[in-house]
């Protein structure tokens, strides 16, 4: 659940987000400009809530597909571990710029209108943006889908997704209720983009390595020797 909210902080600080935060923000509270979000931030706060939970939404759902289509396949499970743990490693390398693959550089938004739909419009506007499937968003997720098929464990994978989505959606809520710090820092911030997407990028490959090796409950069991007798027993 770690890695998986890492993955979502990594997506939203990676190029294809981070800049386009102030865009999204501007158009789902209907304001406009930065000085307006600031002061009635409380409202601008609802409405960034409103839009996680449609992005959610999604991200849910199809976690909930992958998880059903990995017990569909549950005969081959030892097959699917392999074959997810490769493709995360092409996500990997493709995030890092080592391979260019035209099919994972296109989106496909919903187009909304020009003006949101009040509450409602902010929780489809968060839909759209799930559904999107940006270049930066793509990988990462689709990584953790691969790895819930590969489980076939619902109740994981469904822990795996809310973790991503709250990944993605603290940094926004904060940007939305601290939207001119956002802005400051953000302009700072984007010359170390790069190394967000190579970061991203090595954690994806060598997610895709333990899990193609079989070596991923290997890491799981170091891990759960590390985490201290007082916490496991109440976990």
């Amino acid at each position: 659940m770690a890695v998986a909210f890492v993955a979502g902080l990594l997506s939203f600080l990676s190029p294809c987000v981070l800049p386009l935060v102030p865009s999204y923000l501007s158009y789902i509270t209907g304001m406009g400009g930065a000085a307006e979000i600031q002061q009635r931030r409380n409202l601008a706060l609802v409405h960034a809530v409103l839009f996680v939970v449609g992005l959610s939404l999604i991200f849910i759902a199809l976690g909930a597909t992958a998880t059903a289509f990995g017990r569909l396949l549950n005969t081959y499970q030892h097959w699917l571990e392999r074959v997810g743990g490769a493709l995360i490693i092409v996500f990997g390398l493709y995030t890092m710029g080592v391979l260019r693959i035209g099919f994972l550089s296109r989106e496909a938004r919903w187009a909304l209108g020009d003006k949101p739909l009040g509450f409602l419009g902010s929780v489809l506007a968060g839909a759209a943006f799930g559904a999107g499937w940006t270049p930066c968003i793509g990988p990462i997720l689709g990584s953790i889908l691969l790895f819930t098929s590969a489980e076939a464990d619902f109740g994981h994978g469904l822990r795996l997704l809310v973790a991503y989505s709250l990944g993605l959606a603290v940094p926004f809520l904060v940007a939305a209720y601290a939207f001119e710090a956002f802005l400051a820092w953000s302009k700072r911030f984007r010359k170390y983009l790069g190394y967000v997407e190579r970061v991203a990028g090595v954690l994806l490959v060598a997610f895709g390595v333990l899990l193609m090796t079989g070596t991923f409950t290997l890491l799981s069991g170091w891990l759960q020797g590390l985490t201290p007798q007082f916490l496991k027993s109440r976990l």
